[in-house]
């Protein structure tokens, strides 16, 4: 999958750079303003002129540089955080894409843009008839919490609540079929062979015509299908990953 740990070498760097010059600068801006000096080739007037020794910061340049390393330390965190939170995202759908059935290749690595994508065409309504046709194992329910990953798929399903997301290979999604019964609804692939293994899975919305209740969705052979949850890792959850390097 795409890992934007990737980035973190650079980050690191730069946020330790940043970090280097902001915390002792909050402590105490001297300690920085003495080391720069060391660096000079002719001394500074400025604090001749305020009547400070040479080297020396008056209290308006000690409260700039707090403020200035302020803004790095928070300008920092920022630069961590867009971090983590590209990782939420991609995280997010290659956990979907691979739960509705994707395999890893080398489309992995962008999975939001190439592992998981709404449905062109298909929309898992009509007759089946096939006689053997083939199952489709999980689906996930939409209800008043919407899955957050969907937000950065392409083509993006709409849907609403009681409406179900149904995972298939792009050469499968035409052949999606739902039916609704009272006691059940039965899910299958009207085809009379099984779908090849994909590296990127076509999301499918179907809007119950009936509230889902107490209704199990089933496939071939009254087979009850698993109901998955995937969606967008918390916060705390990735920046544990990103500390101890899962």
């Amino acid at each position: 999958m795409r890992n934007y740990w990737a980035l973190l070498p650079a980050i690191a760097v730069i946020v330790g750079l940043i970090l280097l010059y902001a915390i002792p600068t909050l402590i105490n801006p001297q300690w920085t303003k003495t080391v720069l000096n060391l660096f000079r080739q002719h001394p500074e007037d400025e604090q001749a002129e305020a009547g400070l020794p040479a080297g020396v910061l008056g209290p308006q340049q000690i409260r700039s540089r707090r403020m200035l390393a302020a803004f790095l330390v928070v300008g920092a965190l920022a630069l961590v955080g867009f971090n983590v939170s590209l990782n939420r995202e991609a995280n997010a759908c290659y956990t979907a894409a691979h739960a509705f059935g994707a395999i890893d290749s080398k489309a992995s690595k962008d999975p939001c843009i190439s592992m998981i994508f709404g449905t062109f065409i298909g929309d898992g309504t009509g007759p089946s008839f096939e006689d053997h046709p083939q199952p489709v194992s999980v689906y996930q329910v939409v209800e008043k919490k919407r899955p957050t990953y969907l937000r950065w798929i392409q083509n993006p399903p709409k849907y609403e609540n009681d409406t179900i997301l149904l995972g298939t290979s792009i050469e499968c999604a035409m052949d999606l079929r739902l039916e609704e019964h009272d006691d059940k609804i039965t899910v299958m692939i009207d085809a009379d062979a099984p779908c090849p293994p994909s590296t990127g899975v076509s999301l499918t919305a179907v809007k119950l015509k009936q509230p889902l209740a107490n209704r199990k969705l089933v496939t071939v052979g009254d087979k009850e299908m698993q109901r998955i949850t995937p969606d967008v890792a918390s916060w705390p959850k990735v920046l544990g990953k990103l500390v101890t390097g899962g």
